[in-house]
């Protein structure tokens, strides 16, 4: 069964530091292009930011460039976001993606194939 699994969500105070896994599971994950989006409590889902196969490029949401890293191991099928200077309002369900294609890093939701569970992230003091 081909299937993404996010970690490392939590409790974090501001400022602080996070790093999210997304691991893949029955494919190959180097074949796509992987995405983080998250969604806030009564808020919709929103672009994080993405990176292609062999990570030759990437991509960040405006306010979170400069904070947010987003990696990838090929060789442990694994795509991280390393969330740094964390702030409150980055609180939200984050849920990474994958979309088939060496050279895609889409923003739109619906260009990608397979979704994680989420893992929740809470900043607060």
């Amino acid at each position: 069964q081909s299937q993404l699994v996010e970690s490392g969500g939590g409790l974090v105070e501001p400022g602080g530091s996070l790093r999210l896994s997304c691991a893949a599971s029955g494919f190959i994950l180097d074949y796509y292009g992987i995405g983080w989006f998250r969604q806030a409590p009564g808020k919709e889902r929103e672009w994080v930011s993405c990176i292609t196969s062999r990570g030759r490029l990437t991509e960040y949401l405006d306010s979170v460039k400069g904070r947010f890293t987003i990696s990838r191991d090929e060789g442990k099928n694994t795509a991280y976001l390393q969330m740094n200077s964390l702030k409150p309002e980055d609180t939200a369900d984050y849920y990474c993606a994958a979309a088939i294609g060496y050279t895609v890093c889409p923003q739109e939701s619906d260009q990608y194939t397979y979704w994680g569970q989420g893992t929740q992230v809470t900043v607060s003091s």
